[in-house]
């Protein structure tokens, strides 16, 4: 039986570790994607950067950090941060690039600057696209969080790798379904973060 003070703990390490990561990977995107909006050749790499890092085995990137990095919690926070990067960054620059070009030309037409039409024209349109990115992103670093255990990041994947090596079920469980309820809730929590943000900008 494992103790509640331990699966507690985990877990909140394990919160610490996931969101963190994609805290920073969102602040890094979002200034991002607005130079992406300027450069055909940024946007160009980094989209093309993205498709590429996508089809990367999250597994085989926490063994290219080690090398570089070696082990523990900050060498797991940047495994995190350049998996959830892609898709915030991705998702966030097609929905500001995508916006039918009447709106922009009404807004030019208005007077508008391109850092007002981008705050205030292009973000707004561009919302459902950049919070499907930071879902993606969230379940994402939920899950490698669990993997990274293995480069000695702690967390509930210490638990469920403790789990897999002793055959102990109870282990397994006590690790794996904090991690799917942590997942469920953010989850849950961004969607009405996303509606609530949407229908007050619409």
């Amino acid at each position: 039986m494992v103790a509640i003070a331990t699966v507690l703990a985990a877990s909140l390490q394990h919160v610490a570790l996931a969101y963190s990561a994609l805290l920073v990977a969102v602040a890094l995107s979002v200034p991002l994607a607005v130079l992406s909006l300027s450069s055909r050749t940024l946007a160009s790499v980094v989209m093309t950067g993205a498709n590429l890092a996508q089809a990367v085995p999250s597994l085989a990137i926490v063994a290219f950090v080690v090398p570089l990095l070696g082990i523990g919690f900050y060498p797991a926070l940047i495994v995190l941060v350049l998996r959830a990067l892609l898709p915030v960054v991705k998702n966030t620059w097609i929905g500001l690039s995508n916006v039918d070009p009447g709106i922009i030309d009404a807004a030019v037409g208005i007077g508008l600057t391109n850092r007002e039409i981008t705050w205030r024209v292009r973000f707004p349109l561009a919302y459902p696209a950049f919070f499907a990115g930071v879902r993606f992103a969230a379940i994402l670093t939920n899950s490698v969080a669990v993997l990274t255990a293995l480069i000695g990041s702690g967390g509930l994947g210490n638990l469920i790798f403790e789990g897999i090596a002793g055959t102990n079920t109870q282990t397994l469980l006590a690790g794996a379904l904090p991690a799917i309820l942590i997942a469920v809730l953010v989850d849950a929590g961004l969607a009405a973060l996303e509606r609530r943000v949407v229908y007050e900008g619409a």
